[in-house]
């Protein structure tokens, strides 16, 4: 089944959702990104990006060009901003990462945050309501090995946050086309 991968504009298999990573992996073959292509894969307009850039939400892009781990950041943003506040989203991101500026407290990378937000994603339609994601998260964080005691369980709490606004884009979306049918 066709499905958005979530905080894209890229099309692709909700079956295989574990693949967007190769997917992701083959954009960047020659080298990083331009501005234009990432608001072309995130359907954001230039100046949002350049402005979270300039509020420190993420690294400037070298040589005009971004890489897979600041297309994930701005991606993650991207997920949360339709129904959280940038104060807020900053402040998630900052609770499971430390300085948004600084890699090296970093309990996961942008990057896999997304891949497994992704994979947590497509399976939402299977899990129900959150009494029952405790199983798609731990399937999810698996693999997750811990660089500090209780990063497991902050990552969990994140996602946890993410999939809930990201079901809650969803309801929205749907909510606002049956309102223009009306």
């Amino acid at each position: 089944m066709n499905w958005t991968i979530p905080g894209t504009t890229l099309e692709g298999q909700r079956s295989n959702a574990d693949g967007t990573e190769g997917l992701f992996q083959s954009l960047f073959l020659a080298g990083g990104l331009t501005l234009s292509q990432v608001a072309r894969i995130t359907g954001l307009e230039n100046h949002t990006v350049q402005n979270w850039v300039k509020r420190g939400f993420l690294p400037p892009p070298r040589n005009k060009r971004y890489n897979m781990e600041q297309l994930c950041r701005i991606i993650n943003i991207n997920i949360l901003r339709g129904n959280m506040p940038l104060e807020q989203i900053v402040r998630l991101m900052t609770y499971l990462n430390g300085d948004l500026t600084d890699e090296s407290d970093d309990l996961v990378d942008d990057t896999r945050l997304y891949f497994m937000f992704v994979s947590l994603a497509s399976r939402a339609r299977y899990i129900g309501g959150t009494q029952n994601w405790d199983d798609a998260l731990a399937q999810v964080t698996a693999d997750y090995v811990e660089p500090v005691p209780g990063a497991r369980e902050k990552l969990i709490k994140v996602l946890k946050v993410m999939l809930t606004v990201w079901i809650a884009n969803l309801l929205k979306a749907s909510a606002d086309k049956m309102m223009e049918e009306l």
